[in-house]
């Protein structure tokens, strides 16, 4: 069964990091509104939603995808590249533990989870301020055993590999090419953001259905003219918080 783990929101919000966004007032009843609305759209699409209880002294805990990464074979605690952010890590630990043998990245690597796109048995990981060369080298060593494949992609201009880049499904990566090296993504099909939204790249796909932000009207209707069905969902007090749609979330089958 498709599992996803989620966190409600820290009262603690707006107080998040932010790389590439200016910071903007916060409302948190809203943001709450919207973050209830993305877990009832992933059981919508046939999750089993795992809502943990927020974190009031971590404000960038909803964002769950950036301490862990989930395979099929095991689960990579990470090294997140902000001490604000590293005990998330552990907060994480006990929900993961039932399903998953746990491994971990250790400082001086860092490494985060928005900079890691899985296509198939390869792993994706982007150069960022938030990910470094050593964290990435560990993440290889340790995903190694199980046959997956560790290839680093030069990131600029965006917080992480998925801000600028995510799997529709199809063999098809919805991009901002402007944001990182397309290079070593090869025998994929790309469909690129409308230059107006250049933050528009972060989609999340559950089966057939591509979940993506209201706030990108030019280029969802790329994305429907290109076949695929879309639901829209508003995320704007999220995104104050510099949010994508996939970095809410941990998904995989339990």
């Amino acid at each position: 069964m498709l599992l996803a783990i989620t966190r409600k929101v820290s009262p603690a919000l707006a107080c998040c990091e932010l790389s590439f966004v200016p910071r903007q007032p916060i409302d948190l009843a809203l943001a709450c509104q919207q973050h209830s609305a993305y877990e009832r759209m992933l059981e919508s699409l046939g999750a089993r939603v795992l809502s943990l209880p927020a974190e009031p002294d971590l404000p960038d805990s909803i964002f769950v995808e950036d301490p862990a990464i989930v395979l099929d074979e095991l689960a990579v605690m990470l090294s997140p590249g902000v001490e604000s952010r590293r005990k998330e890590v552990d907060s994480l630990v006990k929900a993961l533990e039932p399903y998953r043998p746990l491994a971990r990245i250790a400082l001086p690597g860092t490494l985060e989870g928005g900079d890691i796109l899985r296509l198939g048995r390869k792993l994706f990981v982007g150069v960022t301020r938030r990910s470094n060369a050593e964290g990435i080298r560990q993440l290889a060593a340790t995903v190694a055993p199980h046959d997956y494949e560790v290839v680093s992609v030069p990131v600029h201009g965006c917080l992480h590999l998925k801000s600028a880049v995510t799997c529709l499904g199809r063999n098809t990566l919805l991009a901002n090419r402007e944001w990182f090296d397309p290079a070593p993504f090869c025998g994929v099909k790309w469909l690129r953001v409308a230059p107006e939204e250049p933050q528009a790249a972060n989609a999340l796909a559950i089966g057939d259905t591509v979940i993506f932000p209201a706030s990108f009207p030019r280029t969802r209707e790329r994305l429907e003219q290109a076949g695929f069905k879309v639901a829209s969902l508003d995320i704007s007090e999220l995104q104050k918080a510099e949010a994508g749609l996939t970095c809410s979330s941990l998904i995989f089958e339990s």
